[in-house]
Parts: C-alpha cells; structure tokens; sequence
C-alpha cells in the first residue's frame, strides 16, 4: 500500500512539473513576441495588484527577471519562433503543391483518354477515306503521347520544348479534323527550350483557343504560340483570331487550375494575363519566374 501512495506521489509531482514546464514556455514565448510597452504596461498594473495584496517583493522580481529574460533571451527565442512558423509554412505549401500537382494529373489522366478516343476514331475514318492523311495523323498522336506521358508523371515538371512539342503534335492532329479551318505558328528560342516549365499550362491555353476562339468560327482562324525571355521571367503568348474573349466572364475550370497552379507552385511572382486585341481573337501570356 505505501509503495502505491508513493507511485501516486511521484506521478503528481510529475503531472506539476510537466504543467509547469508548458506554462514556463508560454510565458517565454509570451515574453519574446510581446513589445516593449505592452511589457512595461503589463508590469505596472501587476505591480499595483501587487501593491493592493500585499504581495510584498515578489511582483517586482517577477517583473524585473521577466524584464532580464526578455533582453537576454527574447530576440533569439522569437527568431527561433519565426524560423519555426517558416518551416511550418514551407511544409505546408509543398504539400499544397503535391496535392495540386497530384489532382492536376488525375485530371489529366481523365481527359487523355477522351482525346485518344476521338484522335483513334478520327484515324478509323481516315483509313477508308485518307489512307496516307490516317498514317500523318497516327505518327502525331503517337509524338504527343511521347510527350504528354513523361509530363504525367513527373507531375508538375518538365521543360519548355517538350510543352511546346506537346502543343505541336496536338495542333497537327486537330489541323486533320478541322482541315484548312486550323494554321498555327510556333516559336520558341533554342536557349529556352531546355528552362523548366509546368507541365500541361501551355497545352491548356491552346485547347482553350481553339474549344472558346476557332471552332466556334464559321471559318476557324489561326493560332500563334511564342515565347520569350523577359527580365526575370520566361513569357509564353497564345493567341488566336477566333471570335474573341469576354474578359468580363469568369474563368472557365482549364484557366482557373492554372491560376491555382500559378498561386501554390511561385505566389505571386507568377501570372496569367489575359487581353483582347483591338483585332479580334485572344491573347493569353503566362509568365513564369526562371
């Protein structure tokens, strides 16, 4: 019995101590945020109760040892802090960033057969048709499944150029549905196609140009992508001459992920600008920080 009276003492002496222990390092990083008037005028009102009670000398140690641990200790305890909440905040946006990036390719993974269906549909038609044009358009599916598999995988990386192919295959295979209704142009520098880039944004505007500007027109119309080096930053402008953007709409789900791509992968140090030229059609630039 007085071996379980002495367990029972030793674990509440150690509860107090454990609680003690919280409450000390409260008061410290209470003491290290604070500012200096707020301590000061905290100081004299305890030190007044102190007065009122009765307490004696014990508030003005309080105060004087709180004021000597906050000089001491408090810069480095709150660069401690604010190290910690950096961290934390770090941990958190790369988890934003793989969960994005990790919803990004499920997304991906759901249209990719969508689009292989219609592109081997369209192949089916083209060998009664256009045997040779069939063969043209099988040798494009397989470059832009060569291009967009890697960039699923990787989940969020990948470089320029192979956007740009990727962008490439699959213009030439909807020039084979939409005939003379599709022309396009691509340029992109040498020195930037090996520059990081996120995957599938350009293969987004691109789709976007032609599903909301080209097909809609009577005639089709044409699509120009070219990037370029700016200060800082790599841009890459897609634009079209289709029947135009209403900049008063709101974003459809294709540019809405690529602004909440934007947003997690660089803050705001990245962008998508949307313009509607004076000619017609859109004008949509990304600019990436290099």
């Amino acid at each position: 019995m007085k071996e379980d009276e002495k367990n029972k003492v030793l674990s509440f002496l150690l509860d107090i101590a454990d609680t003690t222990k919280v409450f000390w390092w409260k008061f410290f990083d209470w003491l290290a945020v604070i500012s200096w008037s707020y301590l000061v005028f905290v100081s004299l009102i305890a030190m007044i109760i102190g007065g009122i009670l009765g307490l004696g000398a014990l508030l003005p140690l309080l105060v004087f040892s709180s004021i000597m641990i906050k000089s001491l200790a408090g810069g480095k305890r709150r660069a401690e802090m604010a190290a910690s909440d950096a961290a934390t905040r770090a941990d958190v946006e790369a988890l934003e960033r793989r969960v994005l990036e990790a919803e990004m390719a499920t997304l991906q993974a759901q249209i990719e057969p969508h689009f292989l269906f219609n592109t081997l549909a369209l192949i089916g038609q083209l060998i009664e048709t256009n045997p040779e044009q069939a063969s043209t358009v099988h040798t494009h599916l397989i470059k832009y499944l060569r291009a967009a598999l890697p960039q699923i995988r990787e989940q969020g990386g990948g470089k320029l150029g192979q956007q740009m192919e990727l962008s490439r295959a699959y213009l030439n295979i909807m020039q084979a549905r939409m005939q003379e209704r599709l022309s396009y142009k691509i340029e992109c520098p040498r020195e930037l196609e090996h520059a990081h880039f996120p995957s599938m944004m350009i293969q987004t505007l691109v789709e976007n140009s032609i599903k909301h500007g080209l097909e809609p027109k009577t005639d089709g119309g044409h699509i120009n992508i070219v990037a370029r080096q700016g200060e800082h930053e790599i841009q890459v402008e897609v634009s079209d001459n289709g029947i135009g953007f209403d900049i008063h709409a709101n974003d459809g789900i294709g540019l809405s992920n690529i602004r909440e791509r934007l947003k997690v992968l660089y803050g705001m140090k990245a962008s998508l600008v949307i313009e509607t030229p004076e000619t017609g059609g859109a004008k949509l630039t990304l600019h990436i920080p290099d």
